[in-house]
């Protein structure tokens, strides 16, 4: 049977109202929120949780005896949408269901932990718009397990967007509600990402390929094996051009592009290319906001070019840890390729690498 506000226990405490019907807490609080009013007789009608599962069964698991009835709405995988992102195709993003007494509550659940190496970022722009929604029809809650790392670095996210703060102002704002928040560092790191980006998560930007390839990266390093789904599209493969169709941005990239010396062939689009910031070892690939003058002058003295893994490099594809790359076509050496990274001249340590020589390459603008 269905817990009620008879059989539940009787929150004594509130969760921290941030702004105009939104609310911030801890497991606890959800359940209470699922199970009755909160003390001040407000009724939560949207949860947001952001916790290891996306089952209903977490609060059970937690708390033992406790039944909450669940009607789902809406599960969305990574990948069916046709939208890039650094999370493999099938993996579980979100689940929206109905829940609580009287299936009254909507509930969207995200699955993540709280770990500095979790994807946090292609997860939240789904979370800010459900938390749009909720303040419109009623009242939001966004929780994860202690209230502390995850949640606050949505509801972080939600100020930086909807007052256009920096991720220092939104985050001390919160800190003035709730002094316990406490976003863990890779969080944080994503969050600046996510300023840097004009408070959205722009999957074209060279800062989220950056983003993109490191979270690549760490995949390779723990074992992970690497789908086909993280190759970008060769760029030297000819497309047919729709007439009435505008081009995007990637394929006006195309129009400028590095071609095999030998053989002509396009070997990268300068859309691929991945820029580093020379001379500052393994936070190369870090992200950087340009707008505070972070340029990358110095990195036309490099003599190889930083790109994405493309369909075209087989040996990648092959799971080898480090190799030869080779023009698909004459078989010309152009460059190298190693998991474990490659000190590029100007002294930068770039993980991993996909490095094309320039000596190997000619840049071609084509009208």
């Amino acid at each position: 049977m269905a817990a009620t506000s008879r059989d539940a226990p009787v929150p004594t405490a509130m969760p921290d109202l941030v702004r105009d019907h939104l609310y911030f807490g801890d497991v606890n609080d959800a359940i209470a929120a699922l199970t009755a009013s909160l003390p001040d007789g407000t009724d939560i009608t949207h949860v947001l949780s952001v916790v290891s599962s996306a089952s209903i069964s977490f609060f059970t698991d937690y708390r033992p005896g406790l039944s909450l009835p669940a009607e789902e709405v809406r599960c969305v995988v990574a990948g069916e949408d046709g939208t890039p992102s650094a999370v493999a195709p099938g993996r579980l993003m979100r689940v929206v269901e109905r829940t609580g007494e009287g299936l009254r509550v909507t509930r969207m659940a995200v699955p993540l932990k709280d770990t500095e190496e979790e994807n946090l970022l292609d997860h939240l722009e789904p979370c800010l718009d459900f938390i749009d929604e909720g303040r419109k029809a009623g009242n939001v809650l966004v929780h994860c397990f202690a209230g502390v790392s995850r949640s606050a670095t949505i509801i972080t996210a939600y100020l930086m967007r909807t007052e256009q703060k920096s991720l220092e102002e939104a985050l001390e704002s919160l800190k003035e509600i709730n002094e316990s928040v406490c976003p863990n560092d890779g969080f944080l790191d994503q969050l600046k990402l996510f300023e840097e980006m004009g408070f959205k998560v722009d999957t074209s930007s060279s800062l989220y390929r950056r983003f993109r390839l490191k979270l690549l990266g760490q995949s390779y390093k723990v074992g992970e094996k690497i789908g086909n789904h993280v190759f970008e599209d060769d760029p030297g493969v000819a497309r047919q051009p729709n007439p009435t169709q505008e081009l995007s941005g990637k394929e006006k990239a195309l129009k400028t592009a590095y071609r095999c010396k030998k053989c002509r062939r396009i070997a990268a689009a300068q859309d691929n290319v991945i820029g580093h910031t020379p001379g500052e070892g393994n936070s190369s690939f870090a992200w950087h906001d340009k707008r505070k003058g972070h340029t990358h002058n110095k990195e036309q003295d490099c003599s190889s070019l930083y790109v994405e893994p493309l369909k075209w490099m087989t040996p990648v594809e092959d799971g080898a840890l480090e190799g030869k790359l080779s023009c698909i076509h004459c078989g010309a050496r152009l460059g190298y390729f190693n998991w474990s990274g490659i000190q590029c001249n100007c002294g930068s340590w770039i993980t991993p690498a996909f490095q094309i020589s320039k000596s190997k390459v000619d840049l071609t603008r084509e009208v």
